[in-house]
């Protein structure tokens, strides 16, 4: 656990002032980010009887503000913390703590969901380590969620019953506020989407194809560590978070561990649920527009390659790129793709070394960078719904 401190010694201090109740040594810590919510009880309310007295759970809700907030978001974040205050007194038992934390005036730049998330779960390895405890578990939720009846139970086994397991990914049905129909019909496009953007990873041969949804995944407190924590993105820091935590080691999904977000408007972050809700909502038909079906295709062709490019020269990797699609050879260019795969072959003794540094270079964002470049030349956005069509059959 050295590295441990050696993490938090590099975080700001004025984040780690406060700790985590020792009196509980926690086995699991749920971090919930907060901002102005009016209904967080419910959230409290259903994790309450999802405890068992085999696992120490804290539960810790990260009140944040900025300092750009205006009073009457800084008014229910205080009220929020008295009722979790309240709360607790009422529901806290010998193994069940639920504890809240209020941060007000965060700096413009970096305030958001990212850093509240990331102060909780750092006061979380900071408990682990004052407990002693190398093996805890650090839990993502949010504060409009709902979980099964078996979301502790089913993430702890999770952890006992598979080795040197880095992180879990629950799976996810969304509620919609106020039964809008608009909206229903744009979440669940959009989740079929994250399904679909999903499969196709899996499809290519990506190794790090399993959703990022902040509310629904975890991370043992040691891989937290040497991922280097959780941005401080105000936006996408749990996709830029779970790719890096995706690359040490072995990730489980949990299909039958199931979280319930609620779906709703929201501006609050610049892309994430709420912004892709109101893309569907806008379009005239009131379908969803997503990647074509023929760009994974043609990634595929190229991700196939990769062990034909294992310890070859370059005139060799550049003959067979440039039998690909027109895309993937303009890209390659662009992007520069030939050094990574250099880079991969200096660096790499065996070739298993040399896949694992290929996706480092061909990594998540630079597969999107890809897909966002080459559907203004060579593919057409289409119907999610066509899309999955084409893929059907594939898995």
């Amino acid at each position: 656990m050295k590295q441990w401190q050696s993490y938090l010694e590099r975080q700001k201090s004025e984040y780690l002032q406060t700790k985590y109740p020792r009196d509980l040594a926690a086995d699991t810590v749920v971090v919930i980010p907060c901002y102005d919510e009016k209904e967080l009880r419910l959230t409290l309310q259903d994790l309450y009887p999802r405890a068992t007295p085999k696992t120490k759970t804290l539960v810790a809700v990260i009140i944040n503000s900025s300092v750009r907030s205006g009073r009457e978001v800084i008014l229910q974040n205080r009220r929020t913390y008295e009722e979790v205050i309240e709360f607790a007194a009422e529901n806290n038992t010998d193994t069940l703590r639920f504890f809240p934390l209020i941060f007000e005036n965060l700096p413009r730049k970096h305030a958001g969901v990212g850093l509240a998330r990331k102060i909780g779960m750092d006061l979380a390895v900071e408990h682990f380590l004052l407990t002693q405890n190398p093996e805890g578990i650090i839990i993502s939720l949010d504060a409009d969620c709902t979980v099964s009846p078996n979301f502790l139970t089913g993430i702890s086994a999770a952890y006992r019953q598979t080795d040197k397991l880095c992180c879990t990914v629950q799976n996810f049905r969304h509620r919609v506020e106020n039964n809008d129909p608009q909206l229903e019909n744009a979440i669940r496009q959009y989740e079929q989407y994250i399904r679909y953007f999903s499969q196709m990873l899996r499809f290519v041969g990506f190794p790090y194809y399993l959703h990022t949804i902040g509310s629904a995944f975890s991370v043992a407190a040691d891989a937290y560590v040497r991922a280097g924590g959780m941005g401080r993105q105000q936006g996408g820091e749990d996709f830029y978070f779970l790719q890096k935590v995706f690359a040490l080691g072995r990730a489980e999904k949990l299909d039958h561990v199931f979280v319930y977000p609620m779906a709703r408007h929201s501006d609050r972050i610049p892309f994430g649920t709420g912004p892709a809700l109101q893309k569907i909502m806008d379009e005239p038909d009131g379908q969803m527009k997503t990647y074509h079906f023929d760009s994974f295709l043609a990634l595929k062709d190229f991700f196939d390659l990769r062990q034909s490019f294992f310890k070859q020269d370059t005139e060799f990797i550049k003959q067979k790129i440039s039998l690909l699609h027109p895309a993937i050879i303009e890209f390659s260019e662009k992007s520069d793709v030939l050094s990574g795969i250099e880079d991969s072959n200096r660096n790499s003794a065996t070739y298993p070394a040399f896949e694992k540094r290929f996706f480092h270079h061909f990594n998540a964002f630079k597969i999107i960078k890809y897909l966002n470049s080459t559907h203004q030349k060579f593919f057409q956005y289409d119907n999610l719904s066509r899309q999955i069509e084409k893929s059907i059959g594939l898995f």
